[in-house]
């Protein structure tokens, strides 16, 4: 009761606009998040993650049964069916309990007791007919919003758009960054190697519990997070700067690799975290809090600008993006990155390298930055990339030389341990 209490509580946030992670970290919910036992952290997570994963499905089901939609404003009766629901449909948790438990927390909320009937009977229904509903639906057009599905569609074709789609609603594996022998980490944690040398598990529970955690033998880094690292090459004692560091899986490697960081972020919150990262894992790095469109606190032989985007390569690991993000957030993080790419080059010593990345797979975003930078005569030059510095991956390469992977990457018969985070990214040099 407390793990589905929580997730449900979680999703009526998420519904209102709030960030998952967040909302684990800090705050009343990741308070009573904390309390759970690991098994029902797990639960609950597992809970949230497949409510925002499959909203669209959910609702179009609880859509099928209702004579009257329900008050908009009751979004935690929506967050409670919705719930509720994701048990009954995709996760093969017994329907009378998760129905029983929904109604319980129904009943207990004043603003939702009137319609402790009506979601009763639907959720009942749900659970009879789940097979048909199922077979009824498009899961990929129910659970991506129309306008990106569009978006995609258009810069990737039909097919590939609908693969991405697909491929986010897979629960993605665990992806480790180890400091060495990746193999004997596999062997030991029952995964595979990647061919960027990261691990990748499937793990159920707290990453914390984890064989190798408190040793601080590896960290949690997306495979396709490592690459914007790689090239910039031979990075050792090399003075580079990570601008919007946090929460430091490239400080790390950077650190790892022998580079003399400094990682600059805005959030101290954010920035705290990337301090204790670093301390687990007995990496040196100093840390700047700082607007990075700003600081000039130093000039660099290496720029790293993973700049803040709308994630939208991402929402594998980050279902709440679809609700966080729409069409005009675009265009206003396209002009922070504009004044973040401008800035980072001024700090940067001629001949020196930056490669700019984003987990975004919107082009205003990757390559139509890039594309403005020389557009507009900037200081720099594109270094394109070859396919042997993305460990043979010649698929990752586009037509000018950037890296462009997507969450249909890396294939595997075991769709649990198939794709990658969708990231762009491209390396300049600073001209003399």
């Amino acid at each position: 009761m407390p793990a589905r209490a929580l997730a449900a509580d979680l999703a009526a946030a998420v519904f209102k606009g709030k960030i998952l992670d967040q909302l684990l970290d800090t705050g009343k919910l990741a308070d009573r998040y904390q309390l759970l036992e690991p098994r029902d952290r797990a639960l609950a997570r597992a809970i949230v993650a497949t409510t925002l994963r499959r909203n669209g499905q959910i609702s179009d089901a609880i859509g099928r049964f209702l004579e009257r939609p329900l008050p908009e404003d009751l979004l935690q009766l929506k967050a409670i069916m919705h719930v509720a629901a994701a048990q009954v449909l995709f996760m093969g948790i017994a329907d009378h309990a998760s129905v029983a438990i929904a109604v319980e927390q129904v009943d207990a909320d004043r603003d939702c007791r009137p319609f402790k009937g009506v979601a009763n009977a639907i959720l009942r229904r749900v659970a009879r007919e789940k097979d048909l509903i199922l077979a009824d639906q498009d899961a990929v057009k129910l659970n991506t919003p129309e306008w990106l599905l569009s978006r995609w569609t258009e810069t990737y074709g039909e097919e590939t758009a609908r693969a991405i789609a697909a491929a986010h609603m897979v629960e993605p594996s665990l992806d480790l960054t180890v400091k060495s022998d990746p193999e004997g980490w596999a062997a030991r944690l029952g995964g595979i190697v990647l061919p960027t040398g990261s691990v990748r598990v499937v793990v159920q529970g707290a990453v914390e519990k984890i064989d190798g955690y408190d040793e601080g033998a590896w960290w949690v880094q997306d495979a396709a997070a490592t690459l914007p690292v790689r090239l910039l090459g031979d990075v050792k004692d090399k003075k580079v700067g990570d601008l919007c560091a946090a929460p430091g899986g490239k400080t790390a490697l950077l650190a790892h690799l022998g580079a003399k960081v400094t990682s600059v972020d805005s959030s101290g919150h954010r920035l705290q975290r990337l301090r204790r990262n670093l301390f687990r894992l007995e990496l040196p790095a100093d840390t700047v809090m700082a607007d990075a469109t700003e600081w000039m606190g130093s000039t660099f032989d290496m720029i790293l600008l993973d700049a803040p985007c709308t994630a939208t390569g991402t929402m594998r690991r980050h279902p709440d993006g679809a609700f966080l993000k729409g069409p005009e957030s675009i265009a206003t993080l396209a002009g922070l990155q504009r004044r973040l790419l401008d800035h980072a080059i001024r700090m940067l010593r001629p001949g020196g390298l930056l490669v700019y990345s984003t987990c975004s797979l919107e082009p205003e975003e990757g390559p139509d930055q890039i594309r403005r930078l020389l557009l507009i005569d900037a200081p720099v030059e594109r270094v394109p990339v070859s396919a042997d510095e993305v460990f043979g991956l010649s698929e990752l390469i586009t037509p000018d030389g950037d890296v462009r992977t997507l969450p249909i990457h890396l294939p595997n018969p075991d769709p649990r341990l198939a794709g990658m985070d969708g990231f762009f990214a491209a390396r300049l040099r600073r001209k003399a």
